[in-house]
């Protein structure tokens, strides 16, 4: 399947000089999934509503200052015939709900991450939320501050966190669009003066005033399909995923871009690499990474990889021009999921580290596994005697 029947030419389109404050008010007055930046009528970059509010620009900078090469995200771009598969890894690695569409070289429309998983929700069907879902998630608690959420949602480039209460029982949550939607309504309260004491007041906010509760769950055994059928009809990005018999407990998250990230997953002989800030690649490049991880899988001929996420994360850190990345391997196999996590000056560095502490857990998942199969063929050979 392509997308030249779901993308559309419905889109709005700003200028680069067009000033922040205005792209602000836009996703608080129409709350689209994306604006498409152009320069002269040509092609710039999109801007979603997280880079929005991860940014430090100032209402009065121009548009321009989100759309420089340099930001950590690729400007996505596909073409009207492109397929599916395809389409929504480009939107995963670009980290975008939205990608513009190109027609013999000319935008044509959009695409979006909604659209995509409409086409194929009937096929979804065959999958579980334990299939594609995110565990170990990011937590608040209901007293914790606006500014520590902006933090971890910047730190682990998430959209959301789970707010729990002094129980430790899962009572709302807090997505990026709710800080975005309160600090533009808030600071549109003050037109003049210095909005430095006023900024730091917002970041004190308890989580709480602005989180959304009840809260949507789904349970691990719930196919793919129903959840994105809550999301689609509730315009949820995720669903918290609780036990089947205590929605109290949060466990994990998936969220539209787990589902497209599975989208992706192939059957084909050569192992499927996805990778997040792609863009963050400096003396390495996305063969030579697909080649490492296949070296190491090819050890262990008896687990079988369905698909590898590589996520790269900049720090601040800098030495000598190079910043402190982090980079997080994790694959999802037939046996269970694995992974490797490293830091490093550069990004090749970073995947080194963790692409060696990613074998040794291949090692002593391997280990395990070997130790139950003897005391398995062990305990038949005893119920024998």
């Amino acid at each position: 399947m392509n997308i030249a029947d779901i993308a559309t030419t419905e889109f709005i389109e700003v200028d680069v000089g067009t000033r922040m404050g205005k792209v602000r008010s836009m996703f608080e007055d129409g709350n689209p999934k994306g604006i498409i930046v152009t320069n002269d009528g040509e092609y710039e970059g999109v801007i979603s509503e997280r880079e929005v509010l991860q940014s430090h620009v100032e209402d009065d900078a121009k548009v321009a200052a989100l759309t420089k090469p340099s930001r950590n995200t690729p400007s996505p771009k596909v073409d009207r015939h492109e397929d599916v598969r395809e389409t929504a890894r480009v939107l995963v690695e670009s980290n975008a709900k939205v990608a513009p569409v190109f027609e013999n070289g000319d935008l044509w429309g959009v695409i979006t991450d909604d659209a995509i998983l409409e086409a194929v929700l009937e096929n979804l069907d065959a999958l579980t939320v334990e299939d594609v879902y995110t565990d170990d998630p990011v937590t608040l608690t209901e007293d914790d501050g606006i500014g520590k959420a902006i933090n971890l949602l910047r730190e682990h480039g998430i959209s959301r966190l789970p707010i729990l209460n002094e129980n430790g029982y899962l009572s709302g949550v807090v997505t990026t669009h709710d800080i975005a939607d309160f600090v533009i309504r808030e600071n549109h309260t003050t037109t003049t003066g210095d909005r430095s004491g006023d900024s730091e007041r917002l970041l004190d906010v308890p989580v709480y005033d602005i989180m959304t509760s009840p809260v949507e769950t789904t349970t691990l055994d719930t196919s793919v399909e129903e959840a994105v059928e809550t999301m689609l009809a509730d315009d949820y990005a995720g669903l918290m995923v609780t036990p089947a018999d205590d929605d109290r407990i949060v466990i994990g998250v998936i969220t539209k871009t787990d589902v497209l990230r599975a989208l992706t997953f192939t059957e084909e002989e050569h192992m499927d690499v996805q990778i997040t800030n792609i863009s963050m690649l400096d003396t390495i490049t996305r063969e030579g990474i697909v080649e490492n991880i296949e070296e190491v899988v090819d050890k262990y001929q008896d687990m079988q990889v369905m698909h590898a996420h590589v996520r790269f994360k900049e720090h601040r850190e800098r030495l000598r021009g190079t910043p402190l990345v982090q980079c997080q391997i994790r694959l999802r196999t037939n046996k269970e999921q694995v992974a490797g996590t490293g830091e490093g000056y550069g990004s090749e560095n970073a995947f080194r580290v963790a692409l060696d502490k990613l074998e040794r857990n291949v090692l002593e998942l391997k280990g395990v596994t070997s130790d139950e199969e003897y005391r398995g063929q062990l305990l038949r050979k005893l119920n024998q005697l």
